[in-house]
């Protein structure tokens, strides 16, 4: 499950996405327009920045703009900048692997087994989807009420 900061953050990279291009979101915007708290989205927005996701200008025409197109930003990534690590187990982590300490063979390990498969499946996709993609089948899916089960 990811983190509320990574869910503020996915929305925060949304908002900017489809801003217009050359105007920023001044932070007050942003807040209102996502519902997000404002101090811990100024939190996020730095780590975000760090990261090299967005810019931002000072002044009365500044604000937070992506640095790069939502088609060259991935998800896994930009998860981990925010979240670090997103691995179910330490043993399968690329970033930040360590070797649990209870483990006596990697190999054999019925714990890492049952988890490998579902993660480079799952990591897979998150390396390979970009926000782009992401906002497309959004824009494409059908509102909840609508949809018949």
């Amino acid at each position: 499950m990811i983190s509320q900061r990574a869910r503020y953050a996915f929305k925060a990279m949304v908002a900017l996405a489809r801003a217009k291009p050359g105007v920023g979101l001044q932070i007050r915007e942003l807040s209102e327009q996502e519902k997000l708290p404002r101090k811990f989205l100024e939190q996020i927005l730095l780590l975000l920045k760090a990261a090299g996701y967005i810019t931002s200008r000072r002044g009365r025409d500044g604000g937070y703009e992506l640095l790069k197109p939502a088609d060259l930003i991935y998800i896994g990534p930009m998860l981990r900048a925010v979240d670090g690590p997103i691995a179910p187990l330490s043993c399968l982590s690329r970033t930040a692997y360590r070797r649990c300490a209870d483990c006596k063979d990697e190999v054999t390990c019925e714990l890492r087994l049952a988890f490998a498969k579902a993660y480079g499946e799952y990591l897979a996709a998150l390396e390979t989807t970009s926000l782009a993609q992401v906002m497309q089948q959004s824009d494409k899916a059908k509102p909840l009420e609508s949809l018949t089960i």
